[in-house]
């Protein structure tokens, strides 16, 4: 079988790929406490060049302390990190893989606070306890958003002075740009909030920051929610922005100077819809007790965890809002092609990506050529099979006994243990055999 639509370069106004097979934004909590960075995370970085990926999106990478979800994670905070990111980028395009950083903030979406984050209630469009876990937050003054558009735009210049092929702003899944994007979370009153044009105005401020500082020649791509979906787990909270309203903002994004748009969905993570699939509940009971101090409702999640009687309400609450289990691969397709159609006549030359479960070359290639996207971003399936574009390359399909099964529990086990693929049955039920590649990401080791 041919997968040739797959594997065509892509060309952007400032970037050339490959092909177009992106990496997603996900990595483990590899890094130093203190945000630097460290051997472990250019071995997982280089694992999925390593394996014909075309480009790779970093994990978040936060670009004040202030803003981190977890520590463990670099940031890019300061001009000291630019020497190990340059190092991660180096090792990256030795296989001829492109390398684009991707610039976050946490807001209130804070997951575990670390030490530097504990005392202080963290920074959000608004004061609104989160529903899900209950963390708390207070509301940005003004000079609060001046320095963190500051930060960002400093981030963007330090990833280029790294030599990296682009930045991407991580305005998806319920991180700050959310925040002030949705109807759902943003109560503000001033020039911030309330209209749509308001609730933007952050997210244009950043782009427009950006420009300024790194110039027009630097690529850099924006990733945002299709749709809220912030009653999928609730159905009794509001149900936040769709697809008008999101289209809208990328339109803006477009005319500010964004060279890709990266399409997924939800703003929280993890949400029903993004990873798809079951939450792994009995996994969470080894290690979600990690979270147990980082909100308000974390001990009742907790509960619903352990408790063999309350975890089918949970699984039902999770799943109410899911598309069926095969339709998993490529979900948010209908709403990317919605935006591509919508930017597309004022931007051709501005590429539009999809997120979604994608691990089956005919789906991927039949999304491309129907213009449902130009490209698509993979995350979990890939670490279930960091090698799958070789599969595309040699025309064929994943086997069925390695194709990534949904699970989630590389999801769960993040909080505490090294981001792989911990589904048993993929490895023949070895658990040894499992354990030990989960720790190739350790290798080669930092010393001798």
């Amino acid at each position: 079988m041919s997968f040739e639509p797959v594997l065509r370069e892509l060309k952007f106004r400032n970037l050339t790929v490959k092909n177009r097979i992106f990496r997603s934004s996900i990595s483990g909590r590899f890094d130093n406490y203190d945000g630097s960075g460290n051997q472990a995370r250019i071995n997982w970085e280089t694992k999925f060049a390593r394996g014909g990926c075309g480009a790779i999106i970093t994990s978040f990478v936060p670009v004040s302390v202030r803003g981190r979800v977890v520590p463990g994670y670099a940031t890019i905070d300061a001009d000291d990190k630019i020497p190990f990111w340059r190092a991660v980028g180096a090792a990256v395009h030795e296989h001829g893989c492109k390398f684009i950083l991707q610039l976050s903030h946490s807001g209130r979406q804070q997951d575990i606070a670390g030490v530097e984050n504990q005392y202080r209630k963290a920074l959000s469009s608004t004061g609104k306890v989160e529903s899900f876990h209950g963390l708390l937050s207070q509301a940005m003054t003004k000079e609060e958003i001046r320095r963190t558009v500051d930060d960002f735009a400093e981030g963007a210049r330090r990833a280029r002075e790294a030599g990296l092929d682009g930045i991407e702003l991580h305005s998806s899944h319920g991180y700050l740009f959310t925040q002030f994007f949705s109807s759902a979370i943003n109560d503000r009153k001033d020039e911030y909030g309330g209209s749509l044009e308001n609730r933007a105005r952050f997210a244009r401020e950043v782009v427009q920051a950006i420009r300024r500082k790194v110039g027009d020649d630097f690529h850099l791509q924006v990733k945002i929610s299709g749709q809220d979906w912030n009653n999928a787990v609730f159905f009794w909270e509001p149900k936040g922005d769709g697809l008008p309203e999101s289209t809208q903002i990328c339109k803006w994004m477009v005319e500010d100077g964004v060279d890709a748009i990266h399409i997924s969905t939800g703003n929280m993570f993890p949400h029903p819809r993004l990873p798809m699939g079951p939450f792994p509940a009995r996994e969470g009971v080894k290690w979600y007790d990690t979270m147990l101090s980082s909100g308000l409702h974390t001990h009742r999640v907790y509960s619903f965890f352990r408790n063999p009687l309350k975890r089918p309400i949970f699984n039902y609450l999770w799943e109410r809002t899911q598309e069926r289990h095969d339709r998993i691969e490529g979900a948010n397709l209908a709403d990317c092609k919605k935006i591509r159609d919508a930017v597309r006549p004022i931007a051709p030359d501005v590429p539009v990506i999809c997120t979604g479960g994608f691990q089956t070359g005919r789906v991927i290639a039949e999304a491309i050529e129907r213009g449902d996207c130009d490209a698509v971003s993979i995350a979990r399936p890939l670490i279930a099979n960091n090698d799958m574009v070789k599969y595309f390359e040699r025309g064929e399909e994943l086997p069925d006994k390695l194709k990534c099964t949904y699970c989630n529990k590389c999801l769960i086990n993040i909080l505490e243990n090294p981001l792989a693929c911990y589904e048993l049955s993929r490895f023949d039920n070895d658990y040894d055999r499992m354990i030990a590649q989960a720790m190739t990401v350790y290798q080669p080791k930092p010393f001798n």
